[in-house]
């Protein structure tokens, strides 16, 4: 049976985890309002991968088949709707990032997938284990994704040319 303090970190979890992917969901939808550009593509990736420290820690350490099972999951599963449903297009000499009307949708599918995992692998590992199994699961889908529109955004900067 699980110790109160187990609980309420799986609680915690849970409550960051959705508090997370609803910030996500807003902050993507408003960014569609404002014109993008190369440095507002790369950042998130960048910025994530500093989270690559937590593995300096014991606490946090997985068997790399696990890691690298997680990351090609987020690669060539989770990033596929995300690199489908945003487009780049451009507005007079700005270029915008365009989504589909499913995105929400699709944002709100991922992370009730997510959070279903989270529980089924918790069962097996410990929580800061899960958490770093999932960091790189969401690691291996944002990278594409923001390949994909990097690739979006050169095209529509060389055809301005």
């Amino acid at each position: 049976m699980l110790s109160a303090n187990t609980h309420l970190i799986q609680v915690a979890s849970i409550v960051f985890s959705v508090c997370a992917g609803l910030t996500l969901i807003i902050l993507r939808m408003r960014a569609g309002k404002q014109p993008t550009n190369l440095r507002k593509i790369i950042a998130p990736p960048l910025g994530m991968s500093t989270g690559f420290i937590m593995f300096a820690f014991p606490v946090t350490h997985i068997h790399w088949l696990w890691g690298l099972s997680a990351f090609g999951t987020g690669l060539l599963i989770f990033s596929f709707p995300l690199i489908v449903t945003t487009r780049l297009e451009r507005v007079e000499s700005d270029i915008f990032v365009r989504r589909s009307k499913a995105f929400i949708f699709i944002m709100l599918t991922l992370l009730a997938i997510r959070l279903a995992l989270h529980s089924v692998v918790e069962q097996y590992m410990s929580i800061p284990q899960t958490g770093a199994l999932f960091y790189l699961l969401a690691f291996g889908m944002i990278l594409p994704w923001r390949f994909a529109m990097v690739g979006d955004y050169m095209r529509l900067q060389k055809a301005e040319m």
